[in-house]
């Protein structure tokens, strides 16, 4: 083992005590495992959630002409919005 390990290892009797390090180790491996497994499941969700391909974009059609709207000064007014200047 190197120096840094063995420091680690002394350090972590230290402050959790030896009783106390494989019941920390057990509960990390569970939990690693829970991880994995719950990777594992959102990789086949992700795979059954998406379609097998895209559908293909349609190409753009001929942009119509827009429809030719009067100018404003040639549209007639409501009677009861006349204004006076």
């Amino acid at each position: 083992m190197q120096d840094w390990m063995i420091v680690l290892v002394i350090g972590a009797v230290v402050i959790f005590g030896a009783s106390k390090l494989p019941q920390i180790a057990r509960n990390m491996g569970k939990a690693q495992g829970e991880f994995k497994k719950g990777l594992k499941e959102g990789v086949v969700e992700d795979e059954s959630a998406a379609p097998a391909a895209p559908p293909a974009a349609a190409p753009p059609a001929e942009a119509a002409p827009p429809a030719e709207a009067a100018p404003a000064a040639e549209q007639p007014k409501p009677e009861g919005d006349q204004q006076t200047s």
